[in-house]
């Protein structure tokens, strides 16, 4: 199963042609591509005056085709007991992330992602959301983590970031590169209810600091942590689950739940979960993860550059009951979500067709599609 690794060799050889690749590359420590890449020297002579910077991944855009491009926008769930739905989902539509769901763990297991790995002709992020407490995806093979609110309550900062950098090392070392943790929404709800235990603290400084020490970890490990579920779940009503939830409206949202959002991006490389949230003063009634005035306030006023994706699309209810799957994709990428996420990664190819049928007419814009792209490759050191 070396044929993909062959491909992607010879794409980015060609692209490497003319310089396209030289070394003004500047490229993440991190990455989620499961191949860190060393950043490059950053004290040779500037560019001349007036030079336009070549974009380092247009030469990597311009060589897909548009349903390949569309395809690396995509993180889809993926069985985990065996390679098959895994290399059905990249070896013939080549998207750009499976997700790993439930207990089983045959494919972090015994090289049980190489082939995988191998059907794909750019790097492969392969997700998980290992959370600790009730949310966790390897605790069978690597321990059990404690929940948010019990490490808030009983661990330090550091111990807290030796506890995610460990987790994240063995997670690497099975080939997870994206970890949908930390959550930093803010509540004190009850321990079962849908954020409940997961949330660090009803003290926005606090949930702050702790998120900010597990995504460190996480950091430290090689792994690209995910911030979710902004803009707040943590004093919602409802759980987006199984119904439709609204949050406080947005001004008692900036005092409190954004708080995460403003400061840990300047920490260090995070993503964004955005969540199925109904903001009052903000979405007009619509999902956070479809609405384009969500990524307004976290691209604009809270300043965030990084990588967006959206909560589950398939199967959670707050959108499900609203929008058939490819429907509910299509406005994702609308609204600036850069990666579109659903845990089952049913009806991929009917997804692919109306986002390329979309893409076509110009009911998605194609200038969406590069900057999603853009962030998506750069954030796997793709280019």
């Amino acid at each position: 199963m070396v044929r993909g690794r062959r491909r992607a060799r010879g794409l980015l050889a060609a692209i490497g042609v003319g310089g396209m690749l030289g070394a003004s590359l500047l490229v993440p420590d991190q990455v989620i591509s499961g191949t860190p890449v060393a950043r490059s020297d950053r004290s040779g002579p500037s560019p001349a005056s007036g030079a336009v910077p070549t974009d380092p991944c247009a030469g990597v855009i311009a060589s897909l085709p548009p349903r390949r491009q569309l395809a690396q926008l995509l993180i889809v769930g993926v069985d985990p007991k065996g390679p098959a739905a895994a290399l059905a989902a990249v070896g013939q539509e080549q998207v750009g992330g499976i997700f790993l769901g439930g207990k089983a763990t045959a494919l972090l297991v015994d090289g049980g992602l190489a082939p995988v790995r191998d059907a794909s002709a750019l790097p492969l992020t392969v997700a998980v959301d290992d959370e600790g407490g009730r949310v966790q995806r390897v605790d069978a093979l690597d321990g059990d983590l404690p929940s948010a609110r019990t490490m808030a309550a009983t661990l330090s900062e550091r111990r807290v970031r030796d506890l995610a950098r460990t987790r994240g090392d063995r997670l690497r070392a099975r080939g997870v590169t994206l970890d949908f943790a930390p959550v930093v929404d803010v509540g004190d709800q009850p321990d079962a209810a849908v954020i409940g235990d997961r949330s660090f603290s009803p003290d926005p400084a606090v949930a702050t600091r702790y998120a900010g020490a597990f995504a460190a970890g996480l950091r430290d490990a090689g792994l690209l942590p995910v911030l979710k579920h902004f803009p707040g779940h943590g004093r919602a009503t409802g759980d987006s689950h199984v119904t439709a939830v609204t949050t406080p409206p947005l001004e008692q949202l900036r005092a409190v739940d954004l708080a995460p959002y403003r400061d840990l991006p300047r920490e260090g490389r995070v993503a964004v979960m955005l969540g199925h949230l109904t903001v009052p003063g903000l979405t007009d009634g619509v999902p956070a993860s479809l609405s384009p005035a969500a990524y307004r306030l976290l691209r604009g006023e809270l300043g965030f550059t990084g990588l967006t994706v959206t909560d589950d699309l398939g199967s959670m209810r707050a959108v499900s009951d609203r929008y058939d799957l490819p429907e509910a994709v299509l406005a994702a990428l609308r609204a600036g979500a850069d990666v579109p996420f659903w845990s089952s990664g049913a009806r991929l190819p009917q997804v692919l067709d109306r986002l390329t049928a979309a893409l076509g007419t110009g009911e998605l814009d194609p200038a969406r599609v590069t900057e999603a792209l853009g962030r998506v490759l750069r954030a796997k050191a793709a280019c």
